[in-house]
């Protein structure tokens, strides 16, 4: 370690950092991805490659020695992105901090300075690490000089170099000078590629030898080489890393002034609070004991909170919080009486539950925490368990004197997710009313491309780091549930939570209600649609679960077979799940063609090369069979009985409100949205969805929503025609593309045409849809040539789309929700145009997920108005599917399709089509 020079490229590493990472953003929305690339970078450099001595580099303002040699060099290079400009100070501020010293040397490169200090560091004895990920500072490379590259886990000796270029580290000048450098814009010979560089080098040995023996080299590259005489000395002295420059003026010696520092903590924790480093914020305040400037629940001056506990003091938790917070641990009837007459009240209160569990199903209350002012909270433990813990009031006590008040509609209420905590209180027959906002849901509104945790959104709108579970609790195998929680330290994070609940509500509901849109989806569609997902969260679904081993029999059965057909194919056995082992008997033994290759450089075996592989060769289309099938068996018919809720004898998903940024929902545990249905074995699995004696299933799903959404925000009016005609949308599309009556299209132009509507809603490419259909990419230009000329409404819709996207950053639904595109104006390229495509379908796909969160409000509030029996069970997508009692079918076929064509008035007629069987197979 004590003759080890670390040397970090810092030029090199901003751009990568910059580009590498997506639109990160501090709490006040200062970028920070740059900042969040460095400085993990270089924490994990330092631990990864111990070192008396370290430097970070970067490239000084100004023009240096080079752009007076040749005036266009860089010229080619984009001017530096504001976002990323914006990040070089804070950068600089991070590193100093983190103990690295750092360098500016006017006049050279970054480059040119790594050159010089590894010169000398080398001649002194010492061995030298740079970190970078530019390729001509390879050409430092001997045998005290190394160069590795963090982000892609590269290391290079000499043997490395010779290795990846083909020539030693003393030839890649002479081979970067041949084939030139783009980035820099420094010109090499014309059409010299890598392969033509190292065979001349190999033939005569330099640069020079090549210069030298030009007249001999034939064909047009050896008349490029030729042309190029003149200029090759001067591309080499741009290439060739200076390392001579003089650095008096900015250090002394490498051991006088590159010696390594420790980290100022201090100034590190500021630095991470300010731009929303909150894990590494954590880390840094858990090993140096200090707290954060934020850390207290609230930042302002004052002497310290104490968490007060029947009356008694038992944790200064709030060292560093204002002396008027206060958290009471509720203890006995008086000081619940006091909090009793405190919320009823109030305007509104927050609440908060803690729990053994976080299955909503099956989770027992452990204890309550409500605040009605920022500061002040309570926590009511009920059902803590730990050697020599307090004596409490009873759950069944508490909630008898707090029933009234959690049920009346006339008590608002707020919180974080209140849909889980409906959940609690419905575990122990309370049923939470009064619900008239929810922060997650607030924060999803308002910005739903960011996270929605209760730590985030308290470090993002309050500048406050609340309390990790895992400080609480601990972590894996070591973890505690809550009810094993000390009371004090118990309080603290309980009573905290429905503080920091009330405070972010407080603080977002004005941006909601400032926005006459947003506030509509959020009162109108969000808050209402999380009452009714948690009853059907509540129904569940009934699992015919001897069907499901029945199939789970014969899947194994089939799986088995498949795999022994893979084997002989193979001709030798080997492990079905190990890519290692695949790619070894594809490529190596049979000598498959290599479709494309893993970010290690291996051959790749996915789903979609085994898909092309599939077209040509047996095994390749045995495996997938067999992946297909085992995902079925491990995830379906073997998991789903096992995931039956004893208590009710039916499986309980749960759905996540606020994940998609397109406002669709999410099935998980189990995941009752991706059932394959395009296989028989997957439909089968529905089948064993049932309902009991006397019902029905119903499946009510909306008809080719997204066109019609399509043709109403388009306004086209060829699509709005054929909509309001009740015409069949792919066959008159067909018609309009190849120009023949609608009657008289064939059922693979009416293919062609439905692939067509569906792949450009989603941004599909000529190529795209080339690949999908099979075809030419000329065909498939000239299809979608056509259809736009067609349907130039549409095409107008898109290019719009596109611009408004660019200008705001979002697009929004037909009722408003705001689809946030932080890639958008990306300089990442492939970032960008995901964005692009995003910006033309999310419109689509958002008024979707409104619309049928529409249809479930309205559905759920026929059924309570009337009284029925009827539930509803799952959304699946654009499918409602519902319990009906034999009574009641006939009344339900009549009515659901109504409603649900009712929600919303478009340019075009909503429909939905209703189907009816014993399981859920039969009823889609």
């Amino acid at each position: 370690m004590h003759k080890t020079l670390l040397l970090v490229d810092g030029s090199s590493y901003l751009y990568r950092a910059f580009h590498a990472l997506p639109d990160l953003r501090s709490p006040d929305g200062h970028p920070t991805g740059a900042m969040h690339g460095m400085v993990n970078m270089l924490r994990r450099l330092r631990a990864d490659y111990p070192a008396a001595y370290i430097a970070c580099v970067f490239d000084a303002k100004g023009k240096t020695f080079r752009d007076e040699m040749y005036p266009e060099y860089k010229a080619t290079r984009a001017s530096m992105p504001d976002d990323l400009r914006l990040q070089i100070e804070p950068i600089h501020e991070a590193v100093k901090a983190m103990g690295w010293p750092i360098l500016m040397v006017e006049g050279v490169e970054a480059d040119d300075v790594i050159g010089t200090l590894a010169v000398q560091a080398a001649q002194a004895g010492m061995d030298v690490v740079v970190s970078t990920g530019d390729k001509d500072l390879a050409q430092l490379v001997n045998e005290r000089v190394t160069l590795i590259n963090t982000m892609s886990n590269e290391k290079l000796d000499q043997a490395g170099v010779l290795a990846k270029f083909g020539v030693p580290p003393n030839r890649i000048i002479d081979y970067l000078t041949l084939i030139g450098d783009t980035v820099d814009n420094v010109p090499g010979v014309h059409k010299c590629g890598p392969k033509t560089a190292l065979k001349w080098l190999t033939q005569y040995d330099s640069l020079d030898g090549v210069m030298a023996n030009a007249a001999s080299v034939g064909g047009a590259v050896g008349e490029n080489l030729r042309k190029a005489l003149e200029w090759l000395p001067r591309g080499r002295q741009l290439i060739t890393v200076k390392t001579d420059c003089d650095l008096s003026g900015h250090m002394s010696t490498i051991t006088e002034s590159l010696a390594a520092r420790p980290e100022d903590v201090e100034s590190l924790l500021a630095f991470f609070t300010k731009y929303g480093f909150k894990t590494l914020q954590r880390e840094l305040s858990a090993a140096s004991g200090k707290a954060a400037p934020a850390a207290a629940a609230v930042a302002v001056a004052g002497g310290g909170a104490a968490v007060v506990v029947a009356g008694g003091v038992t944790e200064d938790l709030f060292a560093e919080a204002p002396a008027e917070l206060r958290y009471d641990t509720v203890l006995t009837d008086a000081q619940l009486d006091h909090w009793l007459a405190v919320i009823d009240a109030a305007a509104l209160t927050a609440v908060d539950t803690e729990t053994t569990s976080l299955e909503p199903m099956t989770a027992q209350l452990v204890g309550i925490s409500l605040s009605v002012e920022p500061g002040v909270a309570c926590y009511i433990p009920v059902a803590h368990a730990y050697a020599g813990v307090p004596e409490q009031l009873s759950r069944e006590h508490v909630l008898a004197r707090l029933k009234p008040w959690l049920e009346d509609e006339n008590k608002a209420k707020v919180g974080q997710n209140l849909k889980y905590d409906s959940h609690i209180f419905a575990n122990h027959g309370v049923q939470l009313r009064g619900i008239v906002h929810d922060t997650l849901l607030e924060s999803y509104v308002f910005e739903s491309h960011r996270p929605h945790d209760m730590d985030s959104l308290a470090l993002r709108h309050l500048n406050v780091t609340t309390i990790p579970f895992v400080d609480v609790c601990g972590k894996g195998a070591s973890q505690i549930t809550f009810d094993q929680v000390e009371l004090g330290r118990a309080t603290a994070y309980a009573a905290e939570d429905a503080d920091i609940t009330l405070r972010l509500h407080q603080h977002m509901i004005a941006k909601v209600e400032g926005d006459e849109k947003l506030n509509h989806i959020y009162r109108a569609i969000e808050l209402p649609t999380a009452v009714v997902l948690q009853k059907i969260e509540r129904n569940g679904v009934m699992i015919d679960a001897g069907l499901l081993a029945t199939q789970s029999a014969e899947l194994g059965a089939r799986v088995a077979e498949l795999e022994q057909k893979a084997h002989e194919l193979a001709e030798q056995p080997f492990n079905l799940g190990s890519p290692k082992q695949i790619g070894e008997i594809f490529f190596e033994k049979l000598k498959l063609p290599v479709v494309k290759k893993t970010p290690s450089g291996a051959p790749s075996t996915d789903e979609e090369v085994l898909q092309k592989l599939a077209e040509d060769y047996p095994l390749p289309k045995v495996l997938l069979e067999y992946r297909s099938l085992s995902k079925l068996k491990s995830t379906y018919t073997d998991k789903l009985p096992k995931m039956i809720n004893p208590r009710t004898g039916r499986v309980h998903t749960n759905y996540a409100q606020a994940v998609a940024v397109t406002g669709r929902l999410a099935s998980n545990d189990p995941n009752l949205q991706n059932i394959p249905i395009r296989t028989k074995e997957g439909r089968r699995i529905r089948e064993a969805f049932v309902a009991p004696a006397g019902s029905h299933i119903v499946s009510a799903d909306y008809s080719q929503i997204e066109l019609r959404i399509m043709a109403h925000i388009s306004g086209d009016e060829n699509m709005l025609r054929a909509f309001a005609d009740g015409v069949d949308i792919h066959r008159a599309t067909a018609g309009e593309i190849f120009g023949v009556p609608a009657d008289e299209v064939s059922s693979e132009q009416r293919r062609y045409a439905k692939v067509i509507n569906f792949g450009l809603i989603y941004g599909m490419s000529a190529f795209g849809l080339a690949s999908n259909l099979g075809i030419e990419r000329g065909a498939a230009q000239s299809y979608i040539d056509r259809y736009f000329a067609r349907f130039a409404g549409v095409k107008q819709y898109m290019e719009d789309t596109r611009a408004q996207a660019k200008a705001r950053g979002y697009v929004e639904t037909v009722f408003g929700r705001r689809l946030w595109l932080p890639e958008i104006n990306s300089p990442n390229g492939p970032r960008r145009q995901g964005a692009e495509r995003a910006a033309i379908n999310a419109p689509m796909q958002g008024t979707a997920a409104d619309l049928i969160k529409l249809a479930m409000i309205a559905v759920q509030g026929w059924l309570e108005r009337d009284g029925l029996q009827t539930k509803m069970i799952m959304q699946v997508h654009d499918e409602l599917v519902l319990e009906v009692p034999e009574a009641e079918l006939s009344l339900v076929r009549e009515q659901l399709p109504r409603l649900m064509a009712g929600v919303a008035e478009l340019k075009v007629p909503l429909t939905a089509e209703v189907g009816v069987g014993r399981n859920w197979d039969e009823a889609h």
